[in-house]
């Protein structure tokens, strides 16, 4: 992999972003030093989506690397990335997020949380449904929680060459991000993420509102 043409791809996907969206570049199957390489020339926020690769990978490089689990996390594994993930996007049930309060806890910090929504059609994607949120959300269980801080939603639109349809995805992400603030968030600046965009996509993405783009291929010319 070459490191000169990964950070100009860097700089050009950088330069398309408006100010105030933040890109998570997605560095699963990326080698150390090619991740170093990019930390050296500014980027902060790397994605991963397996929790063994995102733990080896924090040993090897500098301490104020913003590690941002993306994928699906299981249960059985928060214990590993919660003392140190700078935010967990994909949190699709409350059974996960109770226990990332509890780990949180456990590490003595407050861990950023995006909860997933599924909007796209594939069976393969995660994700909730409004009154599955709605659930958590009043519920005394989130009430009691001190440690695991929603801070927005996450989605991911469907994988398709129609753009109209992944328009129509970001806007009920959107959506749901607005009708979240409105009715639980209203007070709280903290709820302020809207997690959507990969390297396909990610400009319609902005264009719908995203503040955090996630993008791997467009970088690394692999699969985000």
């Amino acid at each position: 992999m070459d490191t000169s043409e990964v950070i100009k791809r860097w700089r050009e996907v950088k330069e398309s972003l408006p100010v105030g969206v933040k890109l998570v570049a997605v560095s699963k199957h990326v080698p150390v030093e090619v991740i170093a390489a990019l930390y050296r020339a500014g980027q902060r926020a790397f994605g991963e989506n397996r929790v063994q690769e995102l733990a080896r990978k924090r040993e090897a490089l500098p301490g104020d690397v913003e590690w941002h689990m993306i994928g699906h996390l299981q249960t059985n594994k928060a214990r590993v990335i919660v003392p140190f993930a700078a935010m967990i996007h994909g949190v699709d049930s409350a059974r996960l997020l109770e226990t990332i309060d509890r780990e949180g806890a456990r590490a003595g910090r407050v861990v950023p949380c995006l909860l997933q929504f599924r909007v796209a059609s594939e069976e393969s994607k995660f994700g909730m449904t409004l009154d599955e949120a709605r659930e958590l959300l009043e519920s005394a269980a989130f009430a009691r929680m001190k440690h695991a801080r929603v801070a927005g939603v996450m989605s991911m639109a469907t994988f398709t060459l129609d753009e109209s349809r992944v328009r129509e995805e970001f806007a009920r992400s959107r959506e749901l991000f607005e009708t979240l603030k409105r009715d639980y968030f209203a007070g709280d600046p903290g709820f302020k993420e809207l997690s959507m965009g990969m390297s396909g996509d990610y400009l319609l993405a902005v264009a719908a509102g995203s503040t955090l783009v996630r993008v791997g291929s467009a970088l690394f010319r692999g699969d985000d």
